[in-house]
């Protein structure tokens, strides 16, 4: 019984590094990665400060001061 489970773990190990891929060395220049990340930033100019539209979520009086106006201006 060990044996034919030895072989069966020699087959798949052998099946399983038949399937590994290396993967290629990156060949780009350091200019070219930094430009590479700055473009897949999200955002684009988040550079002067301020923060984006969805990074914090509405404060309640806001909320609370939008319904009541909606309410008064259907009257």
């Amino acid at each position: 019984m060990d044996k034919r489970l030895m072989k069966r773990h020699k087959r798949q190990v052998l099946r399983a590094k038949e399937r590994v891929r290396l993967s290629e060395p990156d060949t780009r220049t350091p200019e070219q990665v930094r430009e590479a990340r700055e473009a897949s930033r999200p955002g684009g100019a988040r550079r002067d400060g301020s923060q984006p539209l969805y990074a914090a979520p509405p404060k309640r009086s806001q909320t609370g001061q939008a319904a009541d106006s909606a309410t008064k201006a259907g009257e």
